[in-house]
């Protein structure tokens, strides 16, 4: 029998009900307004925060003060459900089963407590289907922060069966589920192993375990060859010649070595400032946030230049045209690095292998130019490693977390291992050889967990729905 379900018509069977969340429910409720707090002065209290991935780690849930009128009336109980009112996760539910702590909710959150002969948990996986996620992105106030309110959440249109049909129904759905879970599970520890091998994969690159090195086949062919020194001392030969800046010419300084691993035959340590023969900068201008169009010009976003790839849509509109100047403009080839961002991403860089929009470089976006000596892959091997990110986290200023810098001085700091130049050819062309690989097989990886989440949604759309 067809009938409308939220707005769109279902076809369920005849001793099924649609009913609204209210008609379901014995109360709707918002949380306790309080300041969390680590220290144990009271109850938990779960946050919309807390809840990560369908599930909660009550021992990391925060505690917060609370009389004892108002612990009873906001207290959790297994079978409640809680919804995130508000902010980017809006909609999201979770349902509380087992043995928890004492614990109480949170205000950016609504309870909701089903009557006694409703399932909890088969209204929980409706609350997992797009019918539901369709009814609540309908639902959502809000023009900067979406959000719905109880009012609304009680509208939200059930597809309901009879008890012994619901109890049925739930145990046929975490069947189909645990199954899927599984498999998730599996392909979960492939993507980590692809991750460990990626960083193992970088580490022996670095340290001269990845290809023959120079000297070994130097030894092999009996003949001579330029050792990184070599290399490195040809590098500053040719800077110190060509000198144009102002005031006179100033060796880099040569790192500290004292706390680093020795290195292979033919490599030297060498600091950045040694093999970058400039860093550009770009500046602040007043944008439109929005990418530009093609008869405009854009500046880069950090985001741009944090996920390992140069992602040209993460730029805004410079709304200013007086200000835009050619050699801002970032170009093929560039070896862009952000000087700005968290501890975690300070640092991140790239190389463009493509861009088809005007955009030029940030305040926050720096360009390398490197000694044309030195494979500006190379490079980014070498600053992407754990070693790489250790030197770029410990030399980065600023006392919180949510952004740290690293300016020109301390980024000509930087520490890294410099082969001779055919040898960083041969390493750059394994690395890509073993991380293409990689690459494709992360990729059949991702788009099983995809289909998963698709066959996830068709088991729930054939409750729901059909």
């Amino acid at each position: 029998m067809e009938r409308e379900l939220g707005g769109v018509k279902s076809r369920l069977p005849p001793d099924w009900a649609i009913s609204p969340l209210g008609d379901l429910a014995t109360a709707i409720q918002y949380g306790y307004t309080e300041k969390a707090q680590q220290e144990q002065v009271g109850p938990r209290f779960l946050r919309i925060t807390d809840i990560q991935n369908d599930s909660v780690d009550w021992n990391e849930v925060p505690f917060c003060v609370i009389d004892e009128k108002n612990k009873e009336k906001y207290r959790l109980q297994q079978g409640d459900l809680v919804f995130a009112r508000t902010g980017a996760t809006v909609g999201k539910s979770f349902l509380i089963t087992g043995s928890i702590p004492e614990s109480v909710f949170a205000s950016y959150l609504i309870r909701v407590r089903l009557r006694a002969d409703i399932e909890p948990k088969y209204v929980s996986y409706f609350f997992r289907s797009n019918d539901y996620w369709r009814q609540i992105s309908e639902s959502q106030a809000g023009i900067g922060q979406p959000n719905v309110n109880g009012k609304k959440l009680a509208q939200i249109q059930i597809p309901l069966a009879p008890l012994d049909q619901q109890k049925r129904i739930v145990a046929e759905i975490e069947k189909q589920f645990s199954r899927l879970d599984e498999a998730v599970a599996n392909l979960k520890r492939v993507k980590a192993n692809l991750k460990r091998y990626k960083a193992a994969v970088l580490k022996a690159a670095v340290e001269g375990r990845l290809v023959e090195t120079e000297a070994e086949r130097a030894r092999r062919e009996c003949r001579s060859y330029e050792t990184g020194d070599q290399l490195l001392q040809r590098i500053l030969e040719t800077r110190r010649s060509q000198w144009q800046g102002k005031g006179k010419y100033k060796e880099p300084a040569a790192p500290d070595t004292t706390d680093l691993i020795e290195l292979s035959e033919g490599w030297v340590w060498a600091n950045c400032g040694a093999v970058l023969s400039g860093i550009e900068a770009g500046a602040s201008f007043k944008c439109v946030e929005r990418p530009p169009a093609e008869d405009e010009t854009g500046v880069l976003k950090v985001s741009a230049v944090t996920w390992g790839t140069f992602n040209e849509w993460e730029s805004k509109t410079c709304s200013d045209p007086d200000r835009i100047e050619e050699d801002y403009l970032v170009r093929q080839g560039d070896f862009l690095f952000s000087r700005a961002n968290t501890i975690d991403l300070v640092g991140a860089c790239v190389i463009v292998h493509k861009i088809s929009k005007r955009l030029m470089l940030s305040d926050k976006t720096l360009r390398f130019k490197i000694a044309s000596s030195v494979s500006e892959q190379w490079l980014l091997i070498c600053l992407r490693t754990k070693f790489g990110r250790g030197e770029i986290e410990r030399l980065a200023t600023g006392n919180q977390e949510s952004m740290r810098n690293i300016g020109q001085d301390r980024i000509r700091q930087i520490r890294i291992p410099l082969p001779p130049i055919a040898e960083q050819h041969r390493i750059v062309a394994e690395v890509d050889r073993r991380l293409s690989l990689l690459r494709v097989t992360e990729a059949q990886v991702n788009a099983n967990l995809q289909r998963a989440e698709r066959l996830r949604q068709s088991i729930l759309s054939k409750v729901f729905s059909a």
